[in-house]
């Protein structure tokens, strides 16, 4: 196990208690030591503090899931971070807590997110060549890795989940940017063009006049 916390007294007490439950603790004080000691040490799960000096918890995250690497993560962040926890959560954070937690709890949330993990069926959407895996937040296309942005891979998901009914603008609004009205839907169709760029000349996503989107062929 690997937390990651710049204040030494609340490290030492989130030690203490994965220690009581049969954990071997490794501590980090920055975001980079934090993804050195990922690298290293192939932890089972990350207890990741947000406000690091330096690298905070956010680009330690972002970098993580970037280079492939989704070993499971709770953040930590303080009381007034929900935008961080909003976006930990689209980076693709498993879990969070909100400073002052118990460290009961962040022992039950680590426990309960490797239960989950343990010989669960990866959740999968597929349409003809594309492939997005839900819980490893990755997009193949032929076989091949594609990068997408958080706002990019909910879009995609929304539209898959759909089986080829037409989506509206609004929908894919409230799907993607957790925005059930918002009348500036216009981004929608800037996102759905990079979407259909990275996806290739083989994109199934198809544009339905005055409405939204569907896929073809479903």
């Amino acid at each position: 196990m690997l937390v990651v916390e710049d204040d030494p007294a609340i490290a030492e007490l989130e030690r203490r208690f994965l220690a009581r439950e049969g954990f071997g603790v490794h501590l980090a004080t920055d975001g980079d030591a934090a993804l050195d000691a990922v690298r290293r040490l192939r932890p089972v799960a990350v207890v990741l503090d947000v406000g690091l000096p330096g690298r905070d918890g956010i680009s330690v995250l972002t970098a993580l899931r970037a280079a492939d690497d989704w070993t499971p993560v709770v953040l930590a962040t303080a009381r007034d971070e929900e935008v961080d926890r909003v976006l930990g959560l689209e980076v693709g954070a498993d879990d969070y807590v909100t400073k002052p937690f118990s460290p009961r709890e962040l022992v039950a949330r680590v426990k309960a997110i490797l239960r989950r993990q343990d010989g669960r069926p990866r959740r999968l959407l597929e349409h003809g060549p594309v492939r997005l895996d839900l819980d490893r937040r990755a997009l193949a296309v032929d076989g091949a890795a594609v990068e997408l942005t958080p706002t990019e891979f909910n879009l995609l998901e929304a539209l898959l989940a759909t089986d080829g009914r037409v989506v509206t603008r609004a929908e894919l609004m409230a799907e993607a940017w957790g925005q059930a009205d918002y009348s500036g839907t216009r981004t929608v169709d800037v996102h759905v063009a990079q979407l259909r760029a990275k996806l290739g000349p083989g994109c199934p996503i198809e544009t339905v006049r005055g409405v939204g989107y569907r896929l073809a062929g479903s």
